[in-house]
């Protein structure tokens, strides 16, 4: 599946969009590669959209200030995006320098980035894609992409896809696995084993991820009308935007792939496809070590253990709850929760 510098066309746009919090500086830079990397063979470059969106507000987390500040992370970040898209064609990374809430204080999360992102880019171009800042895409994704969505779109313009990925919670999942995982025994996220690649608590860099698709000859891509995905990777025909289904605003805070796959669900049944693109990996480095940095409060925490540093601050677990009742009852009569419940004494 590998092909030679430069030697692809896109027949379709793209866009892949990441908002990128302060806090993971140190980690982020990785998944810019990985995306630099699938850029990298097309020659219309220009068809590909990179937005990216740096989160400088300290509403929620504070930064440590004896050990960086938020404009030394801002200059930091900037001068990535320079070095890691420096060159010819790459015309189309927006954002890399934008940054919110410096004024206002209001709070945007990544429910937010990725509804406005939507909304933003379903017009511009044809297939939607959401980053993640500790995910690695593969270097093949706008040729497998650019090639599915040409080969669907008479039929199925209206669709959802996604790669291979990683062991997740339970067996449920075992639909998306990548094939090479589904016989591995399940580790549980709580023993902290960095030593199995398939473990929830291995960081598995580029060369490792391109090792498995490399040797891929032949594309496994199933399709799918029981839905299954979470956010990271997620791919959405810009059709299936348009037609109304996007993240509702009552998803506030997190929860917000759930929030979209029922509202997929609501509008279209199981008329609409989901395409697995299963022997090609997707990464999912979930528990990076280097995931929260310089996050005040947290210099106790295990590296890794992004939910022992979450739960370090008050407000975190009310807005968690808040935001998973107003996801699983959103067509239901019941109240939304807003960020004022959660600060609400």
């Amino acid at each position: 599946m590998t092909s030679p510098f430069g030697d692809i066309t896109l027949n379709n746009k793209f866009a892949i969009g990441c908002i990128v919090q302060w806090y993971e500086i140190e980690m982020v830079e990785e998944y810019l590669q990985s995306v630099k990397n699938a850029i990298r063979p097309i020659e219309n470059k220009k068809n590909v959209i990179v937005d990216l969106y740096l989160n400088v507000d300290q509403s929620l987390e504070k930064i440590d200030e004896s050990q960086t500040t938020i404009e030394d992370i801002e200059y930091r970040f900037s001068r990535m995006i320079h070095r890691v898209f420096a060159g010819p064609g790459y015309y189309k990374v927006v954002g890399g320098n934008r940054t919110i809430n410096r004024d206002k204080k209001d709070i945007y999360t990544i429910a937010d980035y990725r509804r406005d992102f939507n909304e933003k880019y379903c017009d511009e171009v044809d297939v939607l894609m959401w980053g993640e800042s500790d995910s690695l895409i593969p270097r093949q994704t706008f040729q497998i992409l650019d090639n599915l969505h040409t080969s669907v779109k008479e039929k199925t313009p209206k669709y959802v896809s996604f790669f291979g990925t990683c062991k997740m919670w339970d067996d449920s999942w075992k639909v998306l696995e990548h094939p090479e995982f589904t016989n591995k025994p399940f580790i549980d996220i709580s023993t902290v084993d960095t030593e199995n690649w398939w473990s929830l608590r291995y960081n598995m860099n580029i060369d490792e991820m391109n090792s498995f698709n490399d040797k891929v000859e032949d594309l496994d891509i199933q399709v799918i009308n029981q839905y299954k995905f979470n956010g990271c990777g997620l791919v959405i025909s810009s059709d299936l935007v348009k037609s109304g289904v996007n993240i509702p605003k009552s998803s506030f805070f997190i929860h917000e792939d759930t929030a979209f796959m029922f509202q997929l669900q609501q509008m279209f049944g199981g008329q609409i496809p989901q395409y697995v693109i299963k022997n090609i990996l997707l990464v999912h480095n979930r528990k990076h070590t280097k995931k929260r940095s310089y996050v005040l409060g947290e210099d106790d925490v295990t590296a890794g253990d992004v939910s022992a540093g979450r739960l370090k601050h008050d407000w975190y677990k009310k807005a968690s709850d808040m935001s998973h009742h107003n996801t699983y009852n959103m067509f239901n009569q019941s109240k939304i929760y807003t960020w004022e419940d959660v600060f609400d004494d």
